[in-house]
């Protein structure tokens, strides 16, 4: 599982470097990662502080640090 997790991270932060700050769901849609491991993956990427998220309404953005 940890190795699942770890390789979610590392393609979030490839996505977020490649294209900028994005949604959650629009994330999740291009990288085909399943929503449970995008949500444990983000958790991985704030405890590395490697993250920000930003809430406009009921959206939440991710961009990098």
């Amino acid at each position: 599982m940890l190795n699942i997790i770890g390789d979610a991270a590392g393609k979030i932060w490839q996505y977020l470097d490649q294209n900028g700050s994005a949604s959650v769901t629009k994330i999740t849609n291009e990288t085909g990662i399943n929503k449970n491991d995008i949500q444990r993956a983000i958790g991985w990427l704030l405890k590395e502080d490697k993250l920000s998220i930003e809430v406009k309404g009921r959206i939440e953005t991710l961009s990098l640090k």
